[in-house]
């Protein structure tokens, strides 16, 4: 139930926005406590807001899912910023992030949340965009969640032909020394990075 100081549509934006992927409407009405009468108006009300603005995003009605997404007029200026951040090099927070996928997939996004402790979906779509991870289907849990593998590619950027030849994990005192070293330097080595965060383990 959602607490009564909260704005209703709000939370309902708020809450699709951070879905990120589509998300099922059963899904926003156990969470809210709502009718799916009052669901139903809300999200109308707030497609109709973004359509008569002519906003750059739209929220997508999908049968039984919602989901935000930019207009497809957009697209190619999104795609031109989006080749210019695949070119980047990967922070560190991305690289703790595939290090994790790459020692105990097939993962979920709340496993490696849980590990970090903090919100990891950006990052995990950072890397599902540089093709260095990939969803590699759904637990058979509630809500179903997608689950994460590395690719092929990112065997191909670390030089190595299977997964089994991904260095062991180094102690925690090890570690914490390729950590502060990585910290001293603008952009630190990928290997290093891969193996810092021991005592997470995963």
């Amino acid at each position: 139930m959602i607490d009564e100081t909260i704005n209703f549509k709000g939370a309902v934006e708020a809450i699709v926005f951070a879905s990120g992927e589509p998300i099922e409407r059963l899904r926003l009405i156990e969470a809210l406590g709502c009718t799916p009468e009052r669901l139903d108006s809300v999200l109308n009300e707030i497609k109709n807001e973004y359509d008569d603005r002519e906003s750059a995003v739209q929220l997508l009605l999908l049968g039984s899912k919602v989901q935000f997404a930019t207009r497809s007029k957009y697209a190619e200026a999104i795609r031109n910023v989006l080749d210019l951040k695949r070119n980047q090099p990967l922070s560190p927070a991305a690289f703790e992030v595939l290090a994790i996928i790459a020692y105990n997939q097939p993962v979920t996004r709340a496993f490696v949340e849980q590990i970090r402790g903090v919100d990891c979906g950006g990052v995990i779509n950072t890397l599902c965009q540089r093709n260095l991870v990939e969803e590699c289907g759904r637990l058979d849990l509630p809500g179903r969640p997608l689950i994460y593998c590395t690719t092929a590619e990112f065997l191909r950027c670390f030089c190595m032909s299977t997964l089994a030849e991904l260095p062991d994990i180094p102690d925690s005192k090890t570690a914490a020394q390729v950590l502060e070293n990585i910290q001293t330097k603008e952009t630190g080595e990928i290997e290093g990075q891969l193996s810092i965060f021991e005592e997470e383990k995963i």
